[in-house]
């Protein structure tokens, strides 16, 4: 099994932490959020892995100078988005796989629950989402985005704005596997999509990943969700570092 982590992206919500750094670098409880994915994942016999970086992707090489990665560069990550990143990658879209975000960390547990999942596209949920996002926000619907579930655990829809808590059944936190038997399919799939049209109001080049799932679910392949209560933290904002600070939240 390999991982591929999605790094390109600045994070402007992060400056000035992020003036010098790309995203992925800055620290909680004293690492980088990329060397606690790095380590978590190593840990869960994962150590196949590939970055996508963009932003100040030779600050990120030399920080990780020592650890074996093969480097995939998304040259225009100021005005794309994740799927891109990923299909920067499609030359490592050839075995089981695992998809991160790199502005999250979580611990091993979560790693290990996803690689037990059987389905050909399993996506990582959190139900306890709420002490979270209350945490980091004074109204959480602010920031949350639908995510509906039927009686098997495959999702129907995510990532949609809502005004409804019965429309989030969990959150997508950004963490997904999918099987070598489908990823011909799925490579196939993107690949066809028109390029011309908008995607949840963006440009081909700009679509959000759970825009991307939504339209797998609804033209390919079901999408499972591998539930989990917490054990994973995103850093999206200063704010965010300061409330799990002042929380003293670890992930272990």
């Amino acid at each position: 099994m390999k991982a591929i982590i999605l790094a390109a992206g600045r994070g402007t919500r992060l400056s000035p932490l992020t003036d010098t750094v790309p995203k992925c670098m800055v620290e909680y409880n004293g690492q980088t959020l990329v060397r606690k994915s790095l380590e978590t994942l190593n840990c869960c016999g994962i150590n196949e892995i590939s970055i996508v970086g963009g932003y100040k992707i030779d600050v990120l090489q030399d920080h990780l100078l020592t650890q074996k990665i093969k480097y995939y560069t998304n040259n225009e990550f100021a005005v794309t988005n994740m799927v891109y990143s990923l299909f920067c990658a499609e030359p490592e879209l050839n075995d089981d796989v695992i998809i991160s975000y790199s502005d999250i960390i979580y611990n091993k547990s979560v790693v290990l629950k996803l690689i037990a999942d059987t389905s050909p596209v399993s996506v990582v949920v959190d139900k306890k989402w709420m002490d979270l996002w209350k945490l980091r926000m004074e109204n959480p619907l602010d920031d949350a985005e639908s995510l509906k579930l039927d009686n098997q655990y495959n999702i129907i829809e995510l990532g949609k704005k809502t005004n409804n808590y019965s429309d989030i059944q969990g959150q997508y936190i950004g963490l997904i596997k999918i099987r070598k038997k489908v990823l011909k399919k799925i490579i196939d799939f993107y690949h066809l999509l028109d390029k011309n049209r908008l995607y949840d109001g963006k440009d081909f080049n700009n679509m959000y990943m759970t825009t991307f799932l939504q339209r797998i679910i609804d033209q390919l392949l079901p999408v499972k969700a591998v539930l989990i209560e917490g054990g994973w933290l995103e850093i999206d904002a200063i704010s965010d570092i300061t409330a799990y600070q002042t929380h003293k939240i670890n992930i272990g």
